[in-house]
């Protein structure tokens, strides 16, 4: 992959800052420092957002991190959102991605889903913004395209699809797969048909 000599500085000056951690997700075994690209790919909602970590290494996808923030159903909007932008802090913080990759708004039959949904999705995008970090969003169908070849594909193509391009030795959990799956297309999207739209 080719990344400008202004990138490549870029790279390394973030890669020096900082880091804590306070949210547990499941680690990649193939944990790398000398990628050429870290991606955060977010599979936004309220009750259960995906979270996943990609490096690239050369031609490689290297897993860094994936799970889900999950919030209880007891939880009232505002409590919710506020877990969500800790945790998505708390995933900055750890793994010190360059950019971000989210999945672009999409229609909603329900009004009241499609609100809340816009809640979680703005949460997020205030805290990536805060840190400073560029934010790209793709289309459900570009995505199902960058992993699976398919614009069609359905969740488990997915699942088994991110899973074999991570050498995963398990599954992973629905949400992980698509966040995972969304950092993989602005991966690829860096060398193939052009960035998603940066918002």
């Amino acid at each position: 992959m080719h990344f400008t000599e202004d990138f490549l500085r870029e790279y390394e000056r973030r890669r020096s800052g900082a880091s804590g951690t306070s949210v547990s997700f499941h680690s990649g075994s193939r944990y790398s420092n000398g990628g050429l690209i870290r991606v955060l790919g977010v599979d936004t909602s309220l009750r259960s957002t995906g979270i996943g970590v990609v490096e690239c290494v050369g031609n490689d996808f290297v897993l860094v991190k994936c799970g889900t923030i999950r919030c209880q159903r007891y939880m009232t909007l505002s409590e919710c959102l506020k877990k969500l932008a800790g945790g998505i802090n708390d995933v900055v913080d750890e793994c010190r991605p360059d950019e971000v990759a989210v999945e672009g708004i999409f229609c909603c039959r329900n009004p009241k889903t499609a609100i809340i949904l816009g809640h979680a999705r703005g949460v997020v995008l205030q805290v990536c913004a805060s840190r400073g970090l560029p934010v790209y969003e793709y289309t459900p169908r570009r995505v199902k395209l960058a992993v699976t070849g398919v614009g069609t594909a359905v969740k488990v193509q997915m699942q088994r699809m991110v899973a074999s391009s991570l050498r995963m030795d398990e599954i992973p959990q629905n949400d992980a797969a698509d966040a995972l799956a969304i950092a993989i297309t602005h991966v690829h999207a860096r060398t193939g048909p052009g960035l998603g739209t940066r918002i």
